[in-house]
């Protein structure tokens, strides 16, 4: 069992409740997320879904209403003769035949993959390249697309895709600590409500388990689900 440093006992010592509103655990996490650098908040939401079923799989995007505080590194699978043109509407890297190869080779230095329909055969070969690393394109994540100008756009602009573990649960971060109360709880109500917007249709009975929030270097906080209701 890894041994708490000082710093993390200290800080669950401040959490006192079993579960807090959005309101009062999001004053609560600005408190604790005090390390010396700009952590970023994540979300670890459980939901009632076996995703060995087809009918119970979650994968999705929504674009945060104040970004993510990350810079996304983009990358482009496009023809040849669009590669400039694309690099020109804000994509970090873009390639055709080249690209596959650089992935194939095992070189994944971007954040999302977009491409369009055409390109996804080719693709299919890379899935146990991309698919273990969330990077594999999807339609589902809007990283599949024929507008590749606004997907780009969005993406720059705080696009986030999320999808549900083995365990049924969503990991994702939906801002960074020095974000206001106000944005970090525009974005997490998004977040919630993409989720169960999004709820599979093979989903019976209870969809939301819980759902904890915490800064990258600091303890979980329980939210109370119904509090994003109000």
């Amino acid at each position: 069992m890894k041994k708490l440093s000082k710093r993390n006992i200290l800080l669950k010592e401040q959490i006192k409740e079993k579960s807090y509103s959005v309101d009062n655990g999001l004053t609560l996490l600005k408190t604790i997320g005090n390390a010396k650098f700009i952590e970023s908040v994540e979300a670890h939401i459980s939901l009632n879904i076996n995703q060995k079923y087809s009918d119970q799989q979650l994968r999705a995007s929504l674009v945060l209403p104040n970004g993510t505080g990350k810079m996304l590194k983009i990358a482009a699978l496009v023809d040849s003769d669009q590669t400039s043109d694309v690099l020109k509407l804000g994509a970090d890297i873009a390639g055709s035949e080249d690209l596959i190869e650089s992935i194939s080779n095992g070189v994944l230095n971007f954040d999302i993959l977009i491409t369009s329909p055409q390109y996804m055969p080719k693709l299919a070969k890379l899935g146990r390249i991309l698919g273990p690393k969330g990077l594999m394109p999807s339609p589902k994540s809007g990283t599949v697309t024929t507008n590749l100008k606004d997907t780009i756009r969005e993406f720059k602009q705080g696009k986030l895709e999320f999808r549900a573990d083995k365990a049924g649960i969503v990991h994702l971060s939906f801002g960074k600590i020095n974000f206001s109360e106000k944005q970090l709880k525009e974005n997490l109500s998004a977040v919630f409500h993409s989720i169960e917007k999004h709820k599979p249709r093979g989903v019976k009975g209870k969809y939301f388990k819980s759902l904890y929030i915490c800064p990258t270097m600091g303890p979980s906080i329980n939210l109370e689900l119904n509090s994003f209701k109000k």
